[in-house]
Formats: structure tokens, sequence, C-alpha cells
């Protein structure tokens, strides 16, 4: 499966999201994905599964507990891929960082007046 085709699905999104936070067992994603989403534990579980075996995250025992965390692999494939399409926005975001530099200095100049006057 495709890094978009896995991204694509909200839930999955949103497991990811969770994981990004650190460390989470099985229990409290599927917690947080069945009250936002009102899916099954089995439907949750499917959706981690398919995180796992697409190289989006890791699964280690702790006892009876199954920990999940974000595997970076199929991140950096699909960073990797998007590094081609960058040059199409690259230009603008600088562009935007600029005008916003602009607009802090030209506050901070205008502070400074104000304290003087």
């Amino acid at each position: 499966m495709h890094a978009f085709d896995v991204l694509g699905d909200p839930v999955r999104r949103r497991i990811l999201e969770l994981l990004a936070e650190g460390e989470q067992t099985s229990g409290a994603v599927t917690a947080v994905i069945q009250t936002e989403f009102g899916i099954s534990q089995p439907a949750v579980s499917q959706h981690l599964k398919v995180l796992r075996d697409n190289g989006f995250a890791t699964v280690r025992p702790e006892g009876a507990r199954r920990l999940y965390a974000v595997d970076d692999t199929a991140l950096r494939e699909a960073d990797a891929w998007l590094a081609r399409f960058r040059r199409f926005w690259a230009p603008r975001l600088a562009a935007m960082e600029t005008e916003v530099a602009r607009g802090k200095r030209q506050r901070r100049l205008q502070q400074e007046g104000n304290h003087r006057d």
C-alpha cells in the first residue's frame, strides 16, 4: 500500500497524531478513536495493523499491554517522494516568512516609538 493510501484515511491519520505525542497503549488509542469516530475496538485494531504493516507504527509488548509508537520509516519515504514538489511551495513559504518578519519588525518599531512618546 502506498504511504498516501495509508494516510488518506482520517482514522489512521488521527492515530498517528496520537502516537506523535508519545508511545500509547492500544487501549488508550482505542478509547480516543472510539470516542471520536464511533468505531469498534476490532476496527481500531485493523487500523493499527495497517499502520504497522506499512511502516508507520511499531508495537512492543509490555506484559499484557501493547505499546504503539510512530515508526518514521514510511514517513521518511513519503517525505522523500514529496521532495521533488517542494520547489513549488518553497519560494512561497520563504516569501511568507519574509512578510511575517517584516510585520514583526514594524510592530516592534511602533512599540518602541510609542514608549518614547
